[in-house]
């Protein structure tokens, strides 16, 4: 690559998406970080993911912009253009190839701005033209773990051909306290088990009966607590879950910031969850994990973690892009109900009986 030679102090990389993508971002940001060691490297985020690379290792610092997509925010853009003036930065790399982050690079005259031809589709998009150097993305989205799709941008642009891990933000003594103040509500136990039991959209939700049959039957073979972790607008969903419970399963849901809920499922023995943020914030704490897929793919969403299991059907409409009233087969889903408690209730053996785990 004729980028390999050339160094950079100052990088800005872009990274406007969802949480469980930040995460997988981090492994590409790893790969810049080993070939510009000495660079400085500042993210730009949402609000609701600061919390993941803020105190990251391989983050130095973090801006953070608060805007609504669909809202007239020219102002925003213009204080945010002069913030990123105001860094020199001299290479930006954006890994969501969106219009916002390509113009507030183009307006800042960063020099060197680099961004991929595809990403999240195969769509294409005259974003590129914001770009001085477009990354080409040769290989099928759908078939390819998502982090390596976000090191291709990295690998194309120095021309390096090793690979990285996700990388969290460190865990910190009073996240250690808030997950203790957790636990010591919980029934003491021999095993603590985490579920996540609400994804992001319908077509990611296991169902609740599945859950309800999945702790019935850990509860019968192991000395365990149960506790369910999410979002504060998880939380009535969650309620409705645990009614159905026959044991005790304590609510978690909104009592834990984003590290705070690493330090909770770094001390845990399981956890049972859809395909969701939390699953990538599981993965970097090599916790014993089993993902359930619905809509999407673990062929790209799989969770970096070798204690990670993951279920999935394969059904022919997947991964699909349909709203839950859409789907073919609503209002149950083959792709969340072909993916059955016992199937997962078999890989939960599996981890929780293995030597050293």
């Amino acid at each position: 690559m004729e980028e390999k030679n050339k160094t950079y102090s100052n990088i800005l990389v872009n990274a406007l998406v969802n949480l469980g993508d930040v995460v997988l971002t981090t492994s590409a940001v790893s790969l810049l970080k080993q070939a510009y060691p000495n660079a400085k490297i500042t993210m730009l985020v949402k609000p609701v993911v600061r919390q993941a690379v803020e105190n990251n290792p391989v983050i130095d610092e973090v801006i953070v912009f608060d805007y609504k997509a669909k809202q007239n925010s020219f102002c925003k853009m213009m204080e945010m253009v002069n913030l990123i003036k105001s860094h020199h930065f001299d290479l930006s790399i954006s890994f969501d190839r969106k219009l916002r982050p390509a113009l507030l690079c183009w307006l800042s005259r960063i020099p060197m701005r680099v961004g991929p031809d595809r990403v999240f589709d195969d769509k294409p998009s005259r974003v590129t033209w914001l770009y001085t150097k477009t990354i080409h993305i040769s290989h099928n989205l759908d078939n390819t773990l998502q982090a390596e799709t976000y090191q291709d941008i990295v690998r194309g642009f120095t021309g390096q051909t090793s690979h990285a891990q996700p990388v969290f933000a460190r865990i910190m003594p009073e996240n250690e306290e808030k997950a203790n103040v957790l636990f010591d509500t919980l029934p003491k136990r021999e095993k603590y088990i985490a579920l996540c039991v609400k994804g992001t959209f319908p077509l990611k939700t296991w169902p609740k009966e599945y859950f309800v049959k999945v702790v019935d039957e850990l509860n019968k073979r192991y000395n365990a607590s149960f506790f369910i972790v999410g979002a504060p607008n998880d939380k009535s969903y969650a309620d409705e879950v645990i009614a159905d419970m026959p044991v005790e399963v304590k609510n978690f849901c909104g009592q834990t910031n984003l590290v705070d809920l690493a330090a909770v499922l770094k001390r845990s023995d399981l956890f049972v969850t859809v395909d969701t943020g939390a699953t990538h914030i599981a993965a970097t704490t090599g916790i014993p994990m089993v993902t359930m897929y619905g809509c999407t793919s673990p062929n790209r969403w799989y969770p970096i973690n070798k204690n990670a299991r993951v279920l999935t059907t394969n059904e022919p409409c997947c991964p699909c892009t349909y709203r839950a009233d859409e789907c073919p087969t609503n209002p149950k889903p083959n792709c969340l109900w072909h993916v059955t408690s016992e199937m997962v209730l078999r890989q939960c053996y599996t981890l929780l009986e293995h030597t050293g785990v």
